[in-house]
């Protein structure tokens, strides 16, 4: 996906892959992207598994913050967020990391080229 909107693809990109409510696969069409136009890519545990990202920023939650904010009936994959955080260091890897454990008060932390 992220090739087609990298140097040498058609400059197209999908804007959603996955229909929620659906709980399938979006059967949504691919659309040219914007000259200058910038793709986010949203999405729990993304860094580690070889995407090509020119940016990366990282949203951080401190377990203890998950822990408390996380629905009930999703508690099951606060395990994967834990392992996540051990074993990739997303904040390592980030360009730029952002502080959430309070969403009404954000900390932006450089890393990195901006730095």
């Amino acid at each position: 996906m992220l090739d087609r909107v990298g140097p040498g693809g058609p400059a197209e990109y999908l804007p959603v892959l996955w229909d929620v409510g659906r709980d399938r696969a979006a059967r949504a069409g691919y659309r040219p992207m914007p000259s200058r136009g910038v793709l986010l890519v949203p999405g729990p545990l993304l860094q580690g598994v070889g995407l090509a990202f020119d940016v990366v920023v990282h949203l951080r939650v401190a377990p203890a913050a998950r822990r408390r904010r996380f629905p009930a009936e999703q508690a099951w994959e606060l395990p994967a967020f834990d392992r996540y955080d051990d074993e990739v260091d997303p904040m390592l890897l980030a360009d730029a990391v952002v502080l959430a454990d309070r969403p009404e008060h954000p900390a932006l932390v450089l890393q990195g080229r901006f730095a």
